[in-house]
């Protein structure tokens, strides 16, 4: 009797699992390619920064910028919706990772510690980083080491923030390279470090940072767009650069950045 109900009790577990099977496959590990994970769900997250001219909002709350139109242009081009989401720039690949976002597409610049993070397209711009100060102070900073008893303030994880330390500056990590432009602007710091594409549209006559002005420049380095490391994005990305290579000249030249963009072959 005992055999026989364990007999009865194996086949109706092989039935059910078979069952199971056939309209419910069993749960195992997600074999989708990101690119895939990104089309299934329809809309592609992109981690920004307050961050004029890649990346910012109009009067309407609606992101705009390089970047943010370039995006745009690039999920239309996979049928895809575009959610821009702004992130602790400190915590960008802990984002991308978290699937909280899909590609950090921000001025960004190509970093070692970026590359070997997540794969990432082909540099798009050029880019400095350059220091920061009151236009009257501007004569007395024109190099590195005229800088070096300033406290500065820059963005944490940045680029800027790497240069400011390898410099040996006195830095104070602030949220965004629009924070360290306002801790200059009301004196809580004495100069700051960001990126020179953010500092010819920002600083100067005729901007809302009319008093502060850049001198020194600190490296040369290079934008790309960093996507969750192996997905096929990145390459999508780099035709979408090449085919569309003249909308994006147009784009460019709408935010004064022409100068400064890397050809795509």
């Amino acid at each position: 009797m005992k055999k026989f109900i364990a007999i009865v009790i194996t086949l109706a577990m092989v039935l059910c699992l078979a069952a199971c099977s056939k309209g419910n496959p069993p749960e195992g590990p997600d074999t989708a390619t990101d690119l895939e994970y990104v089309l299934n769900k329809g809309t592609l997250v992109v981690g920004v920064t307050d961050f004029e001219p890649m990346d910012y909002q109009d009067a309407d709350g609606n992101w705009i910028g390089f970047d943010a139109d370039v995006a745009a242009a690039f999920a239309e081009s996979l049928g895809l919706k575009v959610e821009f989401v702004e992130i602790d720039w400190d915590n960008k690949i802990l984002e991308l990772n978290g699937k909280s976002i899909d590609c950090i597409w921000n001025g960004m610049t190509l970093t070692d510690e970026v590359t070997s993070a997540a794969s990432c397209s082909n540099a798009y711009f050029n880019n400095k980083q350059v220091v920061i100060v009151p236009a009257a102070d501007a004569d007395k900073y024109q190099t590195a080491e005229a800088c070096k008893d300033l406290n500065f303030a820059v963005e944490a994880g940045s680029a800027g923030e790497a240069v400011a330390n390898e410099n040996g500056f006195k830095v104070t990590p602030v949220k965004d390279q629009a924070s360290a432009l306002m801790e200059v602007k009301s004196g809580t710091a004495d100069a700051a470090v960001i990126d020179l594409l953010m500092a010819m549209a920002m600083t100067g006559e005729g901007t809302g940072y009319a008093d502060l002005t850049y001198t020194v420049g600190l490296n040369d380095e290079e934008y790309g767009v960093a996507f969750r490391q192996g997905s096929e994005l990145a390459e999508k990305l780099n035709a979408f650069f090449v085919n569309n290579y003249a909308d994006i000249e147009t784009i460019a030249e709408t935010y004064g950045l022409t100068d400064a963009l890397i050809e795509q072959k």
